[in-house]
This record gives structure tokens, sequence and C-alpha cells, in this order.
């Protein structure tokens, strides 16, 4: 407490009864698991024969609370999403929290709570963790660290060296509505819609789209940092076949493309946190979107362009008006910072 306010204190970080507290009232009740019970310093995991994927990553945004969704459930959204993209099925996560001192502390407990609804709702369970506190305005607000453990088991992606020229590339749905989300609440903007973020756990769907085209799939990636076009190039990049997108075909909400005409953004390389970029061969291209439009997150999926010989390693966007123009990463910053 500070002045009658709950929030986050120095004392929270420092190893005494209020760090004990706050992991035992906040974290263990919210993420409360066998694994995660004895608090111990490494968690014990059950798993199958075979392989597993490992991956990490780390969840800044601002504001931490947008249209859509928050930090907390963009922690385990990401994460999830990551492994779902190597066909991986979650089972295991991490939660490592920097929070600055002042924190609210209802602000932190909705987060929280965000991310133990959007576990439930993949069947992943976070099993360790840790907490750290810096004094204020040594960090926004606060900061999540994650990790996640999934299962690898057939069918799988048969990765990006099976790619050949005439295969499909898929979206699941309009992209950018993450990225736009975020700058819409940071700048205040008003419209008369509001933009969503697309913020949501990918397994069930990817799940989903292996079964139905066991061997179809070649390739799969999540547009987070970097939006469609930073994909598409890390995809071509050092390889003997090209990428051909068709603009009329990608697709944006009608508010996506008014925002980004608005602030001089390439909505191409906005960020997505519940879409996947999918690339399956031409026979299995019909049944991969019949399967993907059947899925809640996949119904507005489409096809976007293909695989072509040349030119070899670059990415080339054919106009609405029949022109042509080479996508290529950006240079530098192109969009203010939003994760």
């Amino acid at each position: 407490m500070s002045d009658g306010r709950r929030e986050i204190l120095l004392a929270h970080g420092g190893g005494g009864r209020m760090t004990h507290a706050l992991v035992r009232d906040l974290f263990l009740h919210a993420f409360d698991n066998p694994a995660l019970a004895p608090l111990e310093d490494a968690a014990r995991i059950d798993v199958t024969s075979g392989s597993i994927a490992f991956t990490t990553d780390s969840f800044v945004v601002s504001p931490v609370v947008f249209p859509g969704g928050d930090l907390g459930k963009l922690a385990v959204c990401g994460t999830v999403n990551d492994l779902a993209v190597c066909g991986a099925r979650p089972i295991a996560l991490s939660a490592g929290f920097l929070l600055e001192e002042g924190l609210p502390m209802p602000l932190l407990e909705s987060i929280v709570a965000s991310m133990r609804r959007t576990c439930e709702e993949v069947g992943v369970k976070i099993v360790t963790g840790d907490t750290k506190v810096v004094e204020r305005g040594g960090l926004d607000q606060i900061f999540i660290n994650t990790a996640g453990i999934g299962v690898l088991a057939p069918p799988l992606p048969s990765g990006a060296a099976t790619v050949r020229p005439g295969d499909c590339i898929l979206v699941s749905g309009p992209l950018a509505d993450h990225g736009m989300a975020v700058l819409s609440a940071r700048n205040e903007l008003r419209f008369d819609t509001t933009i969503e973020s697309d913020c949501a756990p990918l397994w069930d769907l990817i799940c989903a789209l292996l079964a139905a085209v066991p061997n179809g799939v070649r390739w799969m990636r999540d547009p987070t940092r970097g939006g469609f076009g930073t994909v598409l190039n890390e995809l071509a990049a050092g390889r003997d076949f090209g990428i051909e997108i068709e603009e009329a075909a990608v697709p944006f909400r009608p508010e996506v493309r008014a925002l980004s005409e608005i602030l001089g953004i390439d909505p191409l390389y906005v960020a997505c946190e519940g879409r996947v970029v999918v690339v399956v061969e031409p026979g299995s291209a019909e049944l991969a979107l019949a399967t993907m439009r059947s899925h809640p997150l996949g119904r507005e999926a489409t096809q976007t362009g293909r695989i072509v010989c040349d030119p070899a390693g670059r990415v080339v966007l054919r106009t609405r008006i029949g022109g042509t123009r080479i996508v290529e990463v950006p240079s530098g910053e192109q969009l203010p910072r939003i994760c």
C-alpha cells in the first residue's frame, strides 16, 4: 500500500513477506496447477516420447490495455502461437513479470486474470515464473517475459525448404488489426468503428488445418512484428523462388486502411497477433481454405498469392491497376513501436 492506494512497491520484489504474499495471493491463486504449486526453482513436466518445441519471447506494449486485449493476453497468445506454427501442441509456459514501482495493483490483477483465461482457452498451464520490481521510472509499467514448451506430433509442416513454385499463400483473416488497434488506443484516435486487436491463440485452428491437409502444409508463420510483408521476405530471402501477391486479395478492414492512410503507414508491415500465414501445395489449397473458414478464427481466410520462379528471393505485389512493386523489408523503424 502507498497513501492508501493498492500499488506495487519495491518491497514486493525484495524477497520478503510482501513478495511471498504477492506470489501466493495473486500468481499462485490465478495459475494454480500441480506443476506450479510446489513453487520450486524449476517445474517438473511430463511429456510424451518424441520431440518438443521450445520458444521464448518478451512483451512490451503501450497502452497495456487496448481494444480486443491486453498485455497478459498478448503474452500468452504470442508464445503459444509461436509453438503452434511449428506444429507443436502447447503444454507449458513460464511467465516472468517485470513490474514498475507504483503500478496499480488492480491493473496487474486484471492482466493476470486475462492470462489465466487465455491459458484456459488453449489448455496450457503456466508452470513456473519470476517477479522483479524496479524503481519508479525504470520501465513502462509492466513487461512480461514468457517461454513455452510444446509437443511435436505428426502431421507437421514440411518446412520452408520444401516450398516450390506454384504453391499457394493463404492468410487466416484480415491483417494489421492488432497494430492499428494499439496505435489507435495510444493516440486516442476516434473512429465510428473501433479497431479491435486480432489477438487470439491459434493452436485449435492450426491443429484442424494440419489434420485436414496432413501432407499439404509446407510452411506457417504468425505475422507479428514486421507484419505480412516482412514475413514473406523472410521466407523468400536467399531462396531459388520468389513470391507474388495480389493487392486486391490481401485482406484489410476498411477502418484499418483509413487509419493507415491518415498515419502514412503501409499496413503490409503492421503486426498481427491472431493470424497465420500458410503456404500449401496447390492441390490442398481449396480444402485448406475451407477448413480455415469453418473455424471462428479463420472465417475470413483468403488466398493472397503464390510462389513463383522469378524474381527469385524477392516479394512482388501486383497492384489493382495492373502494375507491380517490390515489397521490401523496411530499412529502419517504419512504424511507431507497438511491442
